[in-house]
């Protein structure tokens, strides 16, 4: 079972135009979607039409629109409940596949919901052999949150605990390397501007297009304590850096219709092989395969396994400059 937590979901509503965007103009869409979402959602999205086990953690009342919508897809999940509704994102698409995002605050979460939503948690974790923390944090939540909760789930299961992988941006991301953090976990996956940013590299650095530069980077966060970092390049692919080695994958060039549910697809695309059993460079090659598969899609469609194409993936292992030991 792969448990997904969301703790600032959102119903995406993905308005395609026919033309490039028009600021400040009047434009007709040629098609519009909405979907329950949240970077949590859709991994467990994911998992679920791959015929994986998969429970979907967020908060929400039960009469929401998007917790509804779970319901009407039967993806399985658990709430937490809040008085509030929850947000609504609005993402425009033009017909390059470019990509422009308003994204709404979220509700706040007071002391109690957050105290349920780590008791459950730490309950569901017991029977998992992930858990997946993703997603930004809503008004009201403290930014070392996933790390903080990464390190209950630990000291509360011990040995039973389960995988933990984060998948997060900005603050919450920064928190998980903070000096006084202990616990970092199995797995995170970070984009080219989030990895530079972890590893104080600038931002002209070109991840996108140097793999040995962005495994050489992941293997930092690796030594700190990182299990695996699963870097996602966008066209470029993604970089898999584990303490037995690094790889780089490709997938053939695609049309992107949307960026969004990229990277989560990504994650998800890795679970699925690492509960198959998998070795490192397939677990990459699935990535790379669900991830360019979501981004020829429009809104933030989730693909089924029989919209990938798996031939259409190359993995290369990479071969790094071995580092002085002082």
């Amino acid at each position: 079972m792969i448990i997904t937590l969301t703790m600032n979901p959102a119903l995406d509503k993905t308005i395609e135009l026919d033309a490039a965007l028009d600021h400040g103009g009047v434009q007709r869409s040629r098609g519009t979607h909405t979907q329950a979402a949240g970077k949590g959602v859709n991994v467990s999205r994911a998992i679920k039409q791959a015929g994986g086990r998969t429970l979907a953690v967020l908060p929400g009342a039960g009469t929401d629109p998007l917790l509804r919508q779970l319901v009407a897809d039967d993806v399985e999940h658990r709430s937490v409940h809040i008085d509030h509704l929850l947000r609504t994102n609005i993402t425009i698409t033009d017909p390059d596949g470019t990509t422009t995002k308003i994204n709404e605050q979220g509700p706040l979460l007071n002391k109690a919901v957050l105290e349920e939503i780590v008791r459950v948690i730490v309950e569901l974790s017991r029977s998992a052999s992930w858990l997946v923390l993703a997603g930004s944090l809503p008004p009201g939540v403290k930014d070392s949150f996933y790390a903080d909760l990464l390190a209950t789930v630990r000291g509360s299961l011990g040995l039973a605990a389960p995988k933990i992988a984060v998948d997060t941006s900005g603050d919450p991301l920064r928190a998980l390397f903070a000096a006084e953090v202990t616990e970092l976990p199995d797995l995170i996956k970070p984009n080219a501007e989030e990895l530079a940013e972890l590893t104080d590299q600038g931002p002209d650095t070109d991840f996108e297009n140097s793999p040995t530069v962005t495994a050489a980077a992941a293997q930092l966060l690796v030594d700190r304590g990182v299990g695996t970092v699963l870097a996602t390049l966008g066209a470029g692919g993604a970089v898999l850096v584990d303490s037995e080695g690094s790889w780089h994958a490709a997938h053939a060039p695609i049309t992107p219709r949307s960026t969004v549910g990229a990277g989560d697809s990504s994650l998800a695309g890795y679970l699925l092989a690492d509960a198959a059993g998998e070795p490192a460079p397939q677990r990459l090659a699935r990535a790379v395969a669900y991830g360019s598969a979501a981004a020829s899609l429009p809104g933030s469609a989730i693909p089924t396994p029989y919209q990938l194409d798996h031939d259409a993936v190359s993995v290369a292992e990479l071969i790094t400059t071995p580092r002085t030991k002082s």
